[in-house]
């Protein structure tokens, strides 16, 4: 039998249902995994280990009597510290932030906490999200559980390497520029960035999704149905909608598939990632699809506007603190931000406008194609102690080109495993859709994991 820290979600609930396995049961074997894990992993903030227990025994007594809460009663979850729940701080992950207790649960909380999931811990994040990185000035460094000296990206960086260190089937990340795809590439994980406002978020803002991270699509697919649910708060929400999140594969005969290799800006493509994406662009071509080039389309000055918009948007934050809250901010977002400082209006409404060209520029050359494949980072992941992949304050989003444009065009796009280098770091490949085909992403995506074949095993703690 799976080790119960190893089991899906959709395991655990039909051993559930047959009264074969507990609530009671899988939470005590995932709560001693992470305990394994987590002094050297560091993925965890404000863990209730205590709480989430008496919630495992309100589930089992649920499932005893064959009347279970909802559709992920007692499965357990994690989730992202910056996505409020109720009665805990949120620290956004730097030391500069007062620590208030949220008054209620965000709507991705909220919704899986009525689905039954049983909440175990938040996870970590560097300062305001701005990092693809574990570090952070107010979380201990998280690192990655396929090799501790490596870095877990971000900024979703304690779901990513929650996912695959095995602290459960479910965990939830948000994503701005690629903040739950790129810890998913370099975790080996699975993830799904919706379409802009598919999953209402609190407080909404351009190009800010929350997205699953699992370890399989079939469990990101079951989070989905729940995360999508409606919620008022947010006010750039799509319209509810029906969608059958595990419907079957999608099978790619006779799709019109793009392969996007050369983004236009940023790093180059590594070998390595280039060849298996190539791999897997020749699955697809195999499964009937016809496979043809999606040309660069973010230019150099487009990347370095976008770094701009967000730089004077966290300098506006940055400004307000006082001088002894400055200080404690992780010295390179502290540098970062003042970057922002005395940019001229006049530059502030070119790196708006910039926004929309991207947008612009993403629709125009991936609407042709049903879906586009690409790298999702063009280099594996990197020493755990680097902010970014170049180190770089002054070439901070040198790693983003590929990711970024999805945000802007509020395309749905995946992240999944398709190879290692040498060296054992994982690969993602990218599934970008159409705005709003979600569905078809997730169904792309399914086909894929089946097609791709074995994976490495999960990586085990360290003795």
């Amino acid at each position: 039998m799976t080790a119960l820290h190893d089991m899906t979600a959709s395991d655990l609930l039909a051993a559930y249902k047959a009264k074969k396995v507990s609530p009671v049961e899988a939470i005590d074997a995932v709560i001693a995994y992470i305990e394994r894990w987590e002094p050297k992993l560091k993925a965890l903030y404000a863990p209730d280990f205590e709480g989430a227990r008496k919630a495992a025994k309100a589930a089992e007594a649920r499932w005893q009597a064959a009347k279970p809460r909802g559709a992920l009663d007692g499965v357990p979850i994690t989730i992202k510290e910056n996505i409020a729940t109720r009665g805990v701080p949120v620290p956004l992950g730097s030391a500069a932030t007062d620590l208030v207790p949220a008054a209620e649960d965000a709507p991705a909380a909220a919704r899986v906490r009525e689905a039954g999931a049983v909440i175990l811990a938040k996870t970590t994040m560097p300062d305001w999200g701005m990092l693809s990185s574990g570090r952070s000035s107010f979380h201990p460094l998280t690192r990655n559980p396929w090799n501790l000296a490596w870095n877990p990206g971000g900024s979703s960086a304690g779901a990513g390497a929650a996912a695959a260190a095995g602290y459960g089937p479910l965990h939830i990340g948000t994503d701005i520029g690629g903040s739950v795809r790129l810890p998913a590439c370099w975790n080996g994980i699975f993830t799904l960035k919706p379409s802009l406002g598919r999953v209402p978020v609190d407080p909404p803002y351009f190009g800010r999704v929350i997205g699953p991270m699992t370890r399989t699509v079939a469990d990101s697919a079951l989070l989905m149905a729940e995360l999508s649910k409606p919620d008022m708060r947010d006010h750039m929400s799509l319209p509810p909608a029906a969608i059958d999140w595990a419907a079957a594969p999608l099978e790619p005969k006779g799709l019109r598939i793009g392969l996007h290799l050369d983004a236009g800006s940023g790093l180059p493509v590594d070998p390595e990632v280039k060849a298996a994406v190539e791999k897997a662009a020749r699955l697809f071509a195999d499964g009937g699809a016809k496979i043809e080039p999606v040309a660069a389309f973010l230019s150099t000055d487009m990347l370095h506007l976008q770094d701009l918009y967000w730089r004077v948007r966290s300098w506006v934050d940055f400004a307000a603190l006082g001088h002894v809250k400055q200080a404690s901010v992780l010295p390179y977002i502290a540098d970062w931000c003042r970057g922002g400082a005395d940019v001229s209006g006049t530059m502030v409404i070119k790196a708006i406008a910039n926004y929309m060209a991207i947008r612009a520029a993403a629709t125009r050359a991936t609407q042709p194609f049903d879906y586009v494949l690409s790298p999702v980072s063009p280099v594996p992941t990197y020493s755990a102690e680097w902010e970014t992949p170049t180190n770089d304050v002054k070439r901070p989003l040198e790693h983003i080109s590929f990711t970024m444009p999805y945000n802007m065009s509020e395309q749905p796009a995946s992240s999944i495993n398709c190879g290692y280098t040498a060296e054992g770091k994982p690969i993602g490949l990218q599934i970008a859709g159409r705005r709003f085909d979600d569905l078809g992403v997730m169904r792309l995506s399914r086909w894929f994991e089946a097609a791709r074949g074995p994976q490495k095993a999960w990586p085990l703690p360290p003795k």
